[in-house]
C-alpha cells in the first residue's frame, strides 16, 4: 500500500479527528489547502493527485510519520486490551444503540448545530476510546445547520448550503449481499424512504439516514435537507425517521441492540417501534411488553426550559403516526396519553419528552443540579412519589480531553506521565500538575493566547471583506487579560448581562494599567428574533468607538471557533440565569487548556467550583423577578472581575508570572478534568444505565413506577 493509499484510509475513519498527530500530517502537506477544504482530508486529498501527494511527503519527511499514524490506527482499532472488554463484555454481543438528532464530530461533518450535538459527538469517541461496543444513529443532514453572516447592521443571516456527500467520509450501508440498505416509514397515507449512510468513529460506528433517495418525491427528499426545521410537521416527521427509522436501519444491519439511549427526546418514538418488534415476534400486546421495552432504554433529558421539549399538536400527531398506532393494536386515546402528563386531558398536546420519560428505565439530567430540577419539572408523572423519590437520577457530562486539549499543551501534560491520556479519568493522574514549571506553564498559555489573537484577526478581516468594508481597529493584544463568551444566543444564557452597563464596562475594558478584551461568538434559532436582537446588540458594542478593538464578535461559531476560543482564552465566561443551565460543557474544555471559568453557580460549575480553581458570580440565589436577579448579577459580575479576576492576574512577579493566577489554574487542572471527562461519562453510563438496560446485574438509577 502506497503513501496515497494509507493517507485516504485514515482519512476514512474519523479517528483522526482527535489525533493530533494525524491532523498535523494533512496540514504539513499543504496548510493553505487544508484551511480551504475546512481541515476536511477527504476533501482534501481529492484535490491532490497521488503523485503530488508522494512527492510532497518525500520533500517534507513524512512518509515515517505516515507509516507510523497508520500502524497506530490499526492497532487501536485491533486493541483488546481495553476498559470495555474488562467492565462491558456482555454489550460486545447486544451493543448499544446511542439516539441523537445531532452529532458534533467535527466541522467539517456539518451534522450538528451546538452543544447537544457536540455532547454526542464526544460521547461516541468516549466510547471508542473505551472498546465500548457503541452505533450513533442520526440523520444526514444534506444542508446542514446554517452559516451564519452578519449584515452591516448587525442583523443574523442564515445562509444554507449543500454538502457534497463524495468528499465526506462516509459510505453507503449494504446488505450480506452488497445491495444498498433503504428502510421505508409509513407516515400518515404516505411512507418515506430513507438510504442508510455509515461513518467510522474509531472503533464506533455512525448510521445516519438519508431521505435523498430516488424513492421520494421532492418534499420527502427535503425531509432531511435542514437540521430543527420550524415547521411542526417537518419536524414531527423527522423525529418519526430518526426514532423509527433509526431501529429499522440497525436491524436491516443485523444489529440488535443490548441498550437503547435516546440523547434528548427528538428519538422518543424508538421505544414505539421496538415494542412493535417485539409484538410481532411474541405475539403480544403493547401493554404486555410495554414494560420490558422500557427495561431496555435510556434517556437523557439536557433541557430544563419548557421550550426545549418538543410538543406536538394531537390532530397532526395522531395523523403521522396512525400506521404505527394501528399495528401497535392502539386506540387514539392510549397512543396520545403515552405523551401527556395528564392522560386524561384531550387538549394536551403530545410531549416527546413525557414519553421517553414513560418508557425508559433509566432517566437521567445531565448534572447534578439538572437532576433535580428535573425531578421537580417532571414529578407530575410520579404523583404519589415525593420529589426526592421521582426517578430521574443523573449523570454530569464531560467532554472528550483530546478532541479539545491544544497540541503543545497535550506534549506539555506528558510531564504528568507517559500514559496519562489512559489513565485521565482518575485524580491521581492530575495531581503532578504542581511539578510543571510555573513559567514553562504560563508561557506555554500565553503562546496559545497568540495563536488565538491571529486566528481572531483573521476571521475579522474576512468579515469586514465580505461586508465591503474597510480595515478595522487595530488586532487585538497579546498581552491583554482575554475573556471568551461563545453560547446559542438564548435569553437566559444572558450575553448583554456585560454590555448593559457601558459606563462600567468602559472602565473595565479601557483601564489604562489593567485592561481587558473580549470575544463573544454564537448563532441565535432563524426563528428566535429575541436571539437575534441579541446579536445585533453585540454588534453594536463593537462598533462603539470606546470598544472597538477590544470587543469583537466572531461570526459562524463551529467547532473550529470553539476550538480556537477554549484552547486560547484566559477567562471563559457563562453566565446563565439559574437554575436554566442544564450543564454547559465548553467550561469544561477551557479547564483543559489553562483557562479559567467565571459562572453563575448553575450546571456543571455548581458542582465543581471550590473557591480555589475559578469564579463564581453571586452565592447561587434565585430571585422570583428575573429582571431583579439580573441586576444582582450583573452588580456581582463587575465585582468579581474588578476585585478578584483582574489583579490576580495582573499581579506579577519578579519573573513576569502572575504566581496567583497560575495557581488557580493548576487547581483547575488538578480538581476538575478527571470529573468532568467523556471518559468518566461514558463509564458511568456504562455502569448505571446500559449494562442493566442489558440485563447485567449491577448498580443502577431507580425504576420503579413506570408512568403508563
Amino acid at each position: 500500500m502506497d503513501i496515497a493509499e494509507r493517507l485516504r484510509e485514515l482519512a476514512r475513519n474519523l479517528y483522526w479527528t482527535w489525533r493530533p498527530e494525524l491532523i498535523e500530517i494533512f496540514r504539513d502537506l499543504d496548510p493553505d489547502l487544508f484551511r480551504r477544504t475546512n481541515h476536511n482530508p477527504v476533501e482534501f486529498l481529492s484535490q491532490l493527485e497521488a503523485e503530488t501527494l508522494q512527492q510532497r511527503a518525500w520533500e517534507l519527511a513524512l512518509e515515517a510519520r505516515i507509516s507510523r499514524a497508520f500502524h497506530q490506527m490499526h492497532a487501536y482499532l485491533e486493541a483488546r486490551d481495553t476498559w470495555a472488554h474488562t467492565h462491558a463484555a456482555p454489550l460486545r454481543v447486544h451493543p448499544v444503540a446511542y439516539f441523537s438528532a445531532e452529532f458534533g464530530l467535527h466541522e467539517s461533518l456539518p451534522i450538528y448545530s451546538g452543544g447537544l450535538g457536540v455532547l454526542a459527538g464526544d460521547h461516541i469517541k468516549a466510547a471508542s476510546d473505551l472498546g465500548l461496543p457503541l452505533v450513533g444513529v442520526g440523520l444526514f443532514y444534506a444542508k446542514g445547520y446554517f452559516h451564519q453572516r452578519l449584515d452591516e447592521n448587525g442583523s443574523q443571516r442564515e445562509e444554507y448550503f449543500s454538502a457534497n456527500v463524495d468528499e465526506l467520509p462516509l459510505d453507503r450501508a449494504t446488505d450480506a449481499d452488497g445491495n444498498r440498505i433503504h428502510v421505508r416509514v409509513e407516515c400518515g397515507d404516505e411512507t418515506i424512504c430513507a438510504g442508510v449512510r455509515t461513518a467510522r468513529v474509531g472503533r464506533c460506528r455512525l448510521i445516519l439516514l438519508d431521505t435523498q433517495v430516488e424513492e421520494n418525491d421532492q418534499r420527502h427528499r427535503d425531509l432531511t435537507d435542514r437540521l430543527y426545521e420550524s415547521d411542526p410537521e417537518m419536524r414531527l416527521r423527522q423525529e418519526l425517521l430518526l426514532g423509527v427509522g433509526g431501529l429499522r436501519a440497525l436491524e436491516a444491519m443485523g444489529i440488535e441492540p443490548g441498550a437503547i439511549h435516546m440523547n434528548e427526546g427528538h428519538s422518543a418514538l424508538a421505544v414505539l417501534e421496538m415494542a412493535r418488534c417485539v409484538m410481532l415476534r411474541d405475539g403480544r400486546s403493547f401493554h404486555e411488553v410495554a414494560e420490558q421495552i422500557a427495561q431496555r432504554c435510556v434517556f437523557t433529558t439536557h433541557t430544563p426550559v419548557e421550550a426545549g421539549h418538543d410538543r406536538f399538536e394531537p390532530g397532526l400527531f395522531a395523523h403521522n403516526l396512525r400506521p404505527l398506532r394501528e399495528q401497535l393494536g392502539l386506540d387514539e386515546r392510549e397512543m396520545l396519553s403515552l405523551g401527556r402528563v395528564n392522560a386524561d386531558d384531550e387538549e394536551e398536546p403530545f410531549c416527546m419528552t413525557v414519553l421517553a420519560l414513560k418508557m425508559s428505565r433509566s432517566r437521567n439530567g445531565v448534572s447534578a443540579r439538572h437532576g433535580r430540577l428535573s425531578r421537580a419539572m417532571w414529578r407530575r408523572l410520579w404523583p404519589d412519589l415525593p420529589e426526592s423519590s421521582v426517578p430521574i437520577g443523573h449523570i454530569t457530562n464531560g467532554v472528550h480531553v483530546s478532541s479539545w486539549l491544544a497540541i503543545p499543551l497535550g506534549q506539555l501534560y506528558t510531564q504528568l506521565g507517559c500514559n496519562w491520556y489512559e489513565k485521565l479519568h482518575e485524580p491521581s493522574t492530575w495531581g503532578a500538575i504542581d511539578e510543571i514549571d510555573e513559567v514553562e506553564f504560563w508561557e506555554q498559555q500565553q503562546l496559545l493566547k497568540a495563536r488565538l489573537v491571529d486566528f481572531v484577526d483573521r476571521r475579522l478581516r474576512q468579515q469586514r471583506h465580505r461586508r465591503g468594508e474597510s480595515d478595522g481597529p487595530t488586532r487585538l493584544r497579546t498581552d491583554v487579560l482575554t475573556i471568551g463568551f461563545a453560547r446559542r444566543f438564548a435569553p437566559y444564557k444572558r450575553a448583554n448581562l456585560l454590555l448593559d452597563d457601558p459606563e462600567r464596562l468602559d472602565r473595565l475594558v479601557n483601564n489604562p494599567d489593567r485592561p481587558v478584551q473580549i470575544i463573544f461568538a454564537g448563532k441565535a434559532h432563524p426563528a428566535d428574533e429575541t436571539g437575534k436582537e441579541l446579536i445585533r446588540r453585540v454588534f453594536e458594542v463593537t462598533r462603539d468607538e470606546r470598544f472597538a478593538g477590544k470587543i469583537v464578535f466572531i461570526e459562524n461559531h463551529d467547532i473550529n471557533v470553539s476550538r480556537h476560543l477554549v484552547q486560547g482564552v484566559e477567562l471563559w465566561l457563562n453566565i446563565p440565569r439559574r437554575p436554566l443551565e442544564a450543564c454547559g460543557t465548553s467550561g469544561q474544555k477551557t479547564v483543559l487548556n489553562g483557562g479559567l471559568n467565571l459562572s453563575t453557580l448553575d450546571g456543571w460549575w455548581a458542582e465543581a467550583y471550590d473557591g480555589t480553581n475559578g469564579f463564581a458570580v453571586g452565592s447561587g440565589g434565585e430571585h422570583s423577578d428575573a429582571g431583579k436577579q439580573d441586576q444582582a448579577d450583573r452588580d456581582a459580575l463587575y465585582r468579581v472581575l474588578t476585585e478578584q479576576v483582574v489583579p490576580m492576574y495582573y499581579d506579577r512577579g519578579t519573573n513576569g508570572v502572575p504566581s496567583g493566577w497560575v495557581a488557580a489554574q493548576r487547581a483547575a487542572i488538578r480538581s476538575l478534568p478527571w470529573r468532568f471527562s467523556a471518559r468518566r461519562m461514558v463509564i458511568d453510563y456504562v455502569n448505571c444505565c446500559y449494562l442493566p438496560a442489558a440485563g447485567v446485574a449491577t448498580r443502577g438509577f431507580p425504576t420503579r413506577g413506570f408512568p403508563f
